[in-house]
Order: C-alpha cells, then structure tokens, then sequence
C-alpha cells in the first residue's frame, strides 16, 4: 500500500499546523500553504521530516481564486520531485481569517475578504486541485461553532461557514461516484492566535467560553488536529457528508 498524502492549506501556523503535525504523526506525508510567513512554513516541514515523513511547503493566497490553476500546477510539480506520483489523497480546506464586527458595522470589504477566502477559496480551489485528489481520497472543510449557536460580531464569518457546511454536502454527492468523502469539521473556540489571539489571552473570554462548553475548558489546537487526523483515518473510511463540531459541548 502506497503512503498517503495530505494538502493542508494555512499549515504553518494555528489549527493548520496542528493538523499537519497530527497527520504526520499518523504516518501521512504533507504539503502546506502558507500565505505570507515562508519561515514559520518551512519550521513545519523541518518538525514534520523529523518525524520520519516527506513534506513540502508552497505559498498560496486563498483569498486569490485566479492564482488557483498555476497553484495546481505548483502541487502537480511538487507531487512528481518529492513523491513520484501525481495525485495526492486528502485535502483539508483550512486557511482562514477571523474578522469580529457587528452586523451593523460589517463593511462590504469585510464581507467580501471574508467571502472570498473562506467560501470562494474552498469552493474554486477544491475545484482547481480535483484532478490531482485521488479517487477514494477524502476531503476535510473546516467550518465553526459559530455555524450553529450565534455570538454577536460573527455574522459575516457564521455565513460563509454556513455556506461551507451546505457546500460539503454538495461535494459529497458529486464526489462519491469517484470514492471520495468529504466532511465539515466545526471547531469551537479555541487558544490560538485567532481573531487576535482574544480566547487564548484574555482571561474573561477564556473563562466565559468555559462555562459554556460542557466539558468546562476552551479548545487546544490538539483538540482539533488530533479530531482530523482520527477522521483520515481508515477508521474514518464511511463517515461522509457530515458536520462534525469538536467544540467540547458548547452551548449544548
């Protein structure tokens, strides 16, 4: 059995590079994007070779659908040097940006940033990699909360997660003839640097979020790169189409 091989956009830092590292634990080679921070991208390919697994690091804007096609052609490069092989057989639709404003004050710049990157970027980038995602591969979007219980300030951010979560579903149907599963996983709040790092450093926030998820803490980056790598696993081969929150039990 030949190894496997992930895509994970925005894997140089946050949930992304949880991820990768959970996934390269797990025995899968990976390619990541980064957006800007070359450095902090190849740091992960360096963590992930320690560990004994091929990885390698390509810049991409996901917010940028017209670079998508010489994106594809980067992968189809890096595939041939490092794997030979042309296809790679999961992708985890992960980059992303957090932007906090009320309803009232969202701007159309701020729709369309956010639009652009998380529900345009996965629908046209998926499309533009399709050809190389093996047949009986899976497919991982990464969704929210917040596309289920409502905070003010994330109407904007919650619909293009709502978008995702009903775009996952579509994918599933189309895909399936060819084998391949995907899947929308919805995190709750987590400690990162995320819309300005608020749940991880300040104290009140982190407290409240804890007294509403049941299992009585914020999220780690652990909680959720450990959940994708479970859902790559072969154990994860039959769940498809589904919404699946790692949230601890928030607002439950």
């Amino acid at each position: 059995m030949s190894e496997k091989i992930v895509l994970v956009t925005g894997g140089s830092r946050g949930l992304g590079r949880n991820a990768a590292l959970h996934l390269a634990h797990a025995g899968i080679d990976v390619i990541l994007t980064y957006h800007s921070r070359k450095s902090e991208a190849e740091d992960v390919v360096a963590e992930i070779a320690a560990l004994g697994r091929r990885a390698a690091a390509l810049q991409l804007d996901v917010g940028d659908a017209k670079s998508f096609p010489a994106f594809a052609g980067q992968v189809r490069a890096a595939l041939a040097e490092t794997w030979r092989r042309d296809r790679f057989d999961f992708l985890v639709n992960n980059a992303g940006i957090g932007i906090n404003a009320p309803f009232a004050e969202t701007t159309e710049e701020q729709f369309d940033r956010l639009c652009a990157i998380h529900l345009k970027g996965a629908f046209f980038l998926t499309q533009a990699l399709l050809p190389l995602i093996a047949d009986g591969g899976r497919i991982v979007n990464l969704s929210s909360g917040l596309a289920r219980f409502a905070l003010p300030g994330f109407a904007a951010y919650a619909a293009m997660k709502g978008g995702v979560e009903v775009l996952t579903r579509y994918l599933a149907k189309e895909l399936g003839p060819r084998g391949i599963a995907v899947n929308a996983v919805a995190p709750g709040a987590i400690e990162t640097d995320f819309g300005g790092g608020v749940v991880r450093d300040d104290a009140a926030a982190n407290a409240f979020i804890a007294a509403q998820t049941a299992l009585g803490r914020a999220g780690v980056p652990d909680d959720i790169g450990g959940a994708i790598a479970a859902l790559l696993s072969d154990g994860g081969r039959w769940i498809n189409a589904q919404r699946i929150e790692v949230s601890g039990g928030m607002f439950v």
